[in-house]
């Protein structure tokens, strides 16, 4: 949850999902009789380079989407420059270790639903 001097900004890499955060956003304001959603932004941009300043976020959240990134490092290296000190990082993910094969049932759509 976001006081009312919080900011919630969400990212992500391509103009469709974009839009369509915006409308939902917007939508939601509107079905919940809420004419306040000037805490909720979004901005296009990857992971590995996130459209935020230095040292500027308490939390960064990500759903599933470190595992589609091939530079690794790098989004931890990204994610570390913008958190303020003390900030949290919250990551719900897929995660294999080397060497090891994901068995068969749990590459199913359902078993890796995000």
């Amino acid at each position: 949850k976001v006081g009312s001097s919080g900011k919630v900004i969400g990212v992500d890499m391509t103009p469709d999902m974009i839009a369509q955060a915006r409308k939902n956003a917007h939508d939601h304001t509107n079905n919940n009789n809420n004419n306040n959603n000037n805490n909720v932004e979004f901005r296009l941009g990857e992971i590995e380079h996130l459209p935020l300043g230095d040292n500027t976020v308490d939390c960064v959240i990500s759903n599933c989407v470190i595992n589609l990134s091939p530079d690794k490092p790098q989004v931890f290296r990204d994610i570390y420059r913008v958190l303020k000190p003390g900030g949290r990082i919250a990551i719900s993910d897929v995660v294999i270790r080397p060497n090891e094969v994901i068995p068969h049932h749990l590459k199913t759509s359902q078993a890796l639903a995000c």
